[in-house]
């Protein structure tokens, strides 16, 4: 019996339809600016309904169109919202599905993240959807890949640097770290407050936010620890927040792009 995680938040994040799915995908990549650079080495994507982030989560993933072919596996992090985690955990499924078809999990992310730093929590991944939304880009994009899928709770970024860095040693390997910014803040404030979040991630500071400043806190702190060890280069692509997109000025929540480049580990692996 093959185990699927099937789609929580088709038709509310995002298109339930596939045609209209992947219209709405494409029209957003096509909207995009890519940035000359070498081949992303990861990525940062907020995961609100498309209709709020998803101009910010494209212009992350456009920067893959110009090395499609490079990427096998994509490796996700993002927070679990609903099912309290320890460590890194992952659904413990072959497949994910979403409108656009099924999506292959790799088998080897236990023995390389190591068996004490991650459990598996069906109960974690069935209705979060901080991965999930993350999909249908990558499959318009990359269209055959694997995926490790890894929901980040209370641990320390230390666990998940050395698990992305691990990770990362697979040729043809891309990180995607999924988080929103700041929630519920007025528009100037978050401006304010997200301006803060961009400083530390461009300067690979992981102690310059906490989970206040991002709900992927965790997985983003780790990631920047994994890219300053490599030697990388974070550089912003968007940031914004729902006042700018589809909502009032008066309670809002942030989204920002990243694309981290360089690093002898995934910059020869292809």
């Amino acid at each position: 019996m093959v185990l699927i995680r099937e789609p929580a938040v088709a038709g509310s994040f995002y298109p339930s339809d596939p045609d209209e799915l992947r219209t709405a995908v494409q029209d957003l990549l096509d909207a995009a600016r890519i940035v000359p650079g070498l081949p992303p080495c990861a990525l940062v994507a907020p995961h609100a309904g498309y209709v709020y982030s998803g101009a910010v989560a494209a212009s992350a993933y456009a920067q893959l169109l110009p090395h499609r072919d490079r990427y096998r596996r994509v490796v996700l992090l993002g927070p679990a919202h609903r099912v309290p985690v320890s460590g890194l955990a992952l659904p413990g499924v072959e497949l994910f599905r979403t409108p656009l078809g099924l999506v292959p999990v790799g088998k080897a992310a236990f023995e390389q993240v190591g068996r004490n730093a991650v459990t598996v929590n069906p109960a974690a991944h069935r209705n979060e959807h901080c991965l999930e939304v993350q999909l249908p880009f990558l499959q318009v994009v990359l269209e055959k890949f694997k995926i490790v899928p890894l929901l980040v709770g209370v641990t320390e970024p230390a666990i998940v640097a050395a698990a992305i860095r691990r990770l990362w040693r697979d040729a043809g390997t891309l990180v995607v770290v999924s988080t929103d910014l700041s929630h519920y803040l007025d528009y100037e404030s978050a401006g304010r407050r997200d301006g803060g979040t961009r400083a530390a991630v461009e300067a690979l500071d992981p102690g310059g936010f906490s989970h206040v400043d991002a709900c992927g806190s965790e997985a983003l702190k780790g990631l920047l620890l994994a890219a300053r060890h490599e030697g990388m280069e974070a550089v912003t692509l968007d940031l914004r927040n729902s006042g700018d997109t589809a909502g009032s000025h008066d309670r809002v929540v942030g989204y920002g792009a990243w694309v981290f480049w360089e690093g002898e580990s995934c910059r020869d692996a292809a």
